[in-house]
């Protein structure tokens, strides 16, 4: 992606400034409306940084929700692929390519009834801001239409990264960037945390973490924090992530 929007990427962006709102926020507009122009399941947004993912700027929910927080938390999956690569990572058929390419995302897509991903590096010449990630719970390609389509949303997703960056000033970052780059962090730390203490894999260890979250009702960032501080562990056998210690 340039950076420069296209026509139908224009149209796109200015759409979504129509319906900015109080509360909702740019990066969650356009991954919903991405979602539903393009015959996909979910999408998500995700900031990248040259060492990996940075952070889940905005996501569907269900499984693409799952997904995003996976490939961020494991390093790898097509989001990582197509960043470090600068090219489209089009994936139709996951049960069968994705095993011997990704084998713990691979377990995590198929264990949610993800057929396919596709996934779109955000870049500007040699600076890498992010990756749109499209996600479809039947296996199948995109048609020219449906790439054109979800290549118009990536170009407009390039285009509001650049933008929040640009409000923020040269020498710091918008605060919806670093608010998502800081709980990111913090859930990458927890679930290795939590991979250590029930010695499972960072999979099960996500899951753990996802498990207790949705029990108690709170944010995963959130939980994660607690993680962190020792105030909450998974070192008990056979802990489902469903209820304190």
């Amino acid at each position: 992606m340039t950076g420069i929007p296209t026509t139908r990427a224009q149209e796109i962006l200015s759409t979504l400034v129509d319906c900015v709102r109080p509360g909702r926020d740019l990066p969650v507009l356009l991954v919903a409306a991405c979602a539903a122009n393009v015959p996909v399941s979910g999408a998500g947004l995700a900031l990248m940084t040259d060492t990996g993912p940075g952070a889940i700027l905005a996501v569907s929910d269900g499984p693409a929700r799952v997904m995003e927080e996976l490939q961020a938390s494991l390093g790898e999956g097509p989001c990582v692929d197509a960043s470090d690569s600068g090219h489209m990572v089009l994936q139709p058929d996951l049960a069968v390519t994705a095993p011997e390419r990704w084998p713990e995302f691979a377990a995590g897509a198929l264990s949610v009834s993800i057929g396919a991903v596709f996934a779109f590096p955000l870049h500007v010449g040699a600076i890498r801001l992010g990756v749109l990630d499209l996600y479809r719970d039947s296996v199948g390609g995109l048609d020219d239409d449906e790439l054109a389509e979800a290549l118009a949303f990536a170009d407009a997703a390039t285009a509001v990264l650049l933008s929040l960056q640009a409000t923020a000033g040269p020498s710091a970052m918008h605060p919806l960037l670093s608010t998502s780059v800081a709980d990111r962090a913090e859930v990458h730390q927890a679930t290795g945390m939590i991979a250590e203490q029930a010695d499972v894999s960072l999979l099960d260890a996500l899951a753990l973490l996802r498990g207790r979250a949705f029990a108690t009702d709170r944010g995963i960032a959130d939980l994660a924090g607690d993680v962190l501080k020792r105030l909450l562990n998974f070192t008990d056998d056979g802990d489902d992530g469903r209820g304190p210690h």
